[in-house]
């Protein structure tokens, strides 16, 4: 029974990270691209302009350390946690990003937005009530 109070808090902890890291990662990615405007496909000058501001741009690559910290740990939480219950726990994120978008970017969110990030954390709810670990590791 310890062993698997153990697996089940390391597991709540890596699906945290995931969670935060993922959304800061995408908040920030958003801010940066904001910062850069609307980029013309049609021009190749405005491509190679759009991409060296993008590859300037510090607030992009803090996003994609984000998301390089969260691509970790994904990985590590799948060594030990079924899949079928990491992805589930992880879509809390969504529900994150959609009040950090609201409270950080100024973004307006409808309450048929809001009905639907109610409506997933309580899949996320239901999803904690199961095992981490259906299957014996390899």
């Amino acid at each position: 029974m310890a062993s698997y109070r153990i697996l089940r808090n390391k597991t709540h902890l890596l699906v945290i990270a995931m969670v935060l890291f993922t959304s800061l990662g995408n908040i920030l990615l958003s801010m940066g691209m904001s910062k850069i405007g609307q980029v013309s496909i049609a021009s190749p000058g405005s491509l190679v302009n759009a991409f060296l501001h993008t590859v300037t741009s510090g607030t992009v690559w803090l996003g994609i350390l984000c998301l390089l910290l969260y691509f970790v740990s994904y990985l590590l939480v799948l060594t030990w946690a079924d899949y079928s219950y990491v992805m589930p726990a992880s879509a809390v994120g969504y529900p994150l990003v959609t009040f950090l978008g609201y409270a950080i970017l100024r973004e307006r969110v409808s309450f048929a937005g809001w009905m639907g990030v109610v409506l997933i954390c309580a899949g996320v709810m239901l999803v904690e009530r199961t095992s981490v670990r259906t299957t014996e590791p390899k």
